[in-house]
């Protein structure tokens, strides 16, 4: 009897370390992770992306790597966000604007609101806040972590017709958009016709004239040649566009807990150099736009604000009481 029992022990130890074997995923000692970027190469992400890759692989002492994949080489913005919640295996790392999640969690736009943040300080600080991370949060369950914040810019518009002095101007423009939410509501609210495209696509798009206008940052403006195939650009400043280092949750949890830690400050390193960079080329790059051809203007901002606040008020029922701890944290800064 006792043999009996002995072997049923022995038996049922084997199936329990079979089954845990079997439920686990094995621990990554060596990967290369692929960097997913929609911009060209000089954009300030792409650098700060590669200073990343070069601290990752110093610190784990080539064990853990990192390729960048820029100008859309791996997918536009949308897609690069599907790949990495599908677990496809296409892409690890994705550096995109945080509002471009919003198909996979509606607060993540929170931080794309029109108006909200009249500087560089104040943006930053918002995306380093609870009220950011809580609208991210929920993101984990769709395998996208947060890791750091990028910054792309104040959004600006360019087009190929006329300054933009007044929100009238806008009315009609066929305007380029990425596929987010709120950056096509805020158009709307102006009076244009916003179309979504892929980053990748729009430079020959414009060049075509498929499309009248489109609206970035300063420093992807210049980066990506866009004064080439635009004449006006017009200081509107109408969103913020914070950006999401986000890694792949199933990749994070096959990572020992040295390699997260190097990760996180490696991140949130490369994050800081991104920000500093693209405050620079703001500052500087409109003198460079201006010696290219194109004819800038920096318009009163009160009537845009005025006109865009409807996006604002249609999309506080999205936030819950998300909303109004923004607009606390507004209050407070």
């Amino acid at each position: 009897m006792k043999k009996i029992l002995a072997s049923f022990m022995v038996f049922g130890l084997a199936v329990a370390a079979l089954t845990g074997c079997g439920g686990n995923k094995a621990t990554i000692d060596t990967m290369e992770l692929k960097i997913g970027v929609s911009t060209g190469e000089d954009d300030p992400r792409n650098i700060a992306a590669k200073e990343f890759a070069d601290e990752i692989a110093a610190k784990t002492g080539g064990k853990l790597t990192a390729k960048v994949y820029p100008s859309g080489e791996l997918g536009g913005d949308a897609a690069l966000i599907d790949a990495l919640a599908a677990k496809s295996g296409k892409v690890d790392i994705v550096i995109s604007d945080a509002s471009n999640f919003a198909t996979y969690e509606p607060k993540m736009g929170i931080s794309a609101l029109p108006f909200l943040f009249d500087d560089f300080d104040t943006a930053w600080a918002f995306m380093d806040s609870d009220v950011e991370a809580e609208a991210e949060e929920p993101l984990l369950k769709k395998n996208i972590r947060v890791l750091a914040h990028y910054c792309n810019g104040f959004r600006c518009v360019t087009n190929s017709k006329k300054p933009i002095e007044t929100p009238e101007d806008m009315k009609g423009l066929v305007i380029r958009t990425p596929e987010n939410p709120i950056i096509m509501a805020t158009m709307s609210a102006l009076g244009a016709s916003p179309q979504p495209l892929s980053f990748s696509e729009l430079y020959p798009a414009l060049q075509q004239g498929i499309y009248d206008a489109q609206e970035n940052p300063i420093p992807v403006i210049y980066n990506n040649n866009l004064y080439e195939v635009q004449d006006y650009l017009s200081v509107t400043n109408h969103i913020y566009s914070g950006m999401c280092f986000v890694i792949s949750e199933d990749i994070w949890q096959r990572m020992p807990a040295e390699y997260q830690e190097i990760l996180k400050e490696a991140a949130k390193g490369s994050a800081e150099s991104d920000r500093e960079s693209n405050r620079l080329q703001t500052e500087n790059l409109l003198d460079e736009l201006e010696k290219a051809g194109m004819k800038i203007n920096e318009p009163d901002l009160a009537p845009f604000a005025d006109v865009t606040a409807s996006v604002i008020s249609d999309n506080a029922s999205v936030y819950g009481d998300l909303y109004q701890k923004l607009q606390d944290w507004r209050a407070a800064h």
